[in-house]
């Protein structure tokens, strides 16, 4: 199982509204960068991912999980993006900030850490066991 990152403004849409579809879960959609396409393409069913909310708070909130792999971004007719669908797993009791994620030298190699404006990221199976712990979760 792959691990990843998705980010969203919580204005936009936010952790609570990606409970609120429940087990059907919701399209990850409108992302046009071509990196986080790839990655969303190299998802597996099963495949778990934090739920960030970037802009406002910048934190991680909870785990999410893949439903549906790849298929064409439902947002475009342009057949260049494709999506994956999500769906809630977890909230994560305590909120992993960025700023706690900078601070800690575990996470430092972290795609988040470094490349803070990519959408849709990889995590490793370290950095996921780091967050984890730092959220208050055991590793789900």
């Amino acid at each position: 199982m792959a691990c990843w990152l998705f980010k969203s403004e919580p204005d936009t849409w936010s952790w609570d509204q990606q409970v609120a579809r429940g087990a059907a879960g919701e399209e990850w959609h409108g992302v046009r960068n071509y990196q986080a396409r790839n990655n969303m393409r190299a998802m597996r069913l099963g495949d778990r991912g934090f739920f960030y909310h970037s802009n406002i708070g910048k934190e991680i909130v909870g785990i999410v999980e893949v439903c549906a792999l790849a298929h064409p971004d439902s947002t475009t007719d342009d057949p260049r993006w494709d999506c994956v669908d999500i769906r809630a797993v977890t909230p994560l009791p305590r909120p992993v900030g960025l700023e706690t994620c900078k601070a800690d030298p575990r996470l430092a190699g972290m795609v988040l850490v470094n490349n803070a404006r990519l959408s849709v990221q990889p995590v490793t199976a370290a950095e996921w066991a780091v967050i984890c712990g730092l959220g208050g979760l055991a590793e789900p």
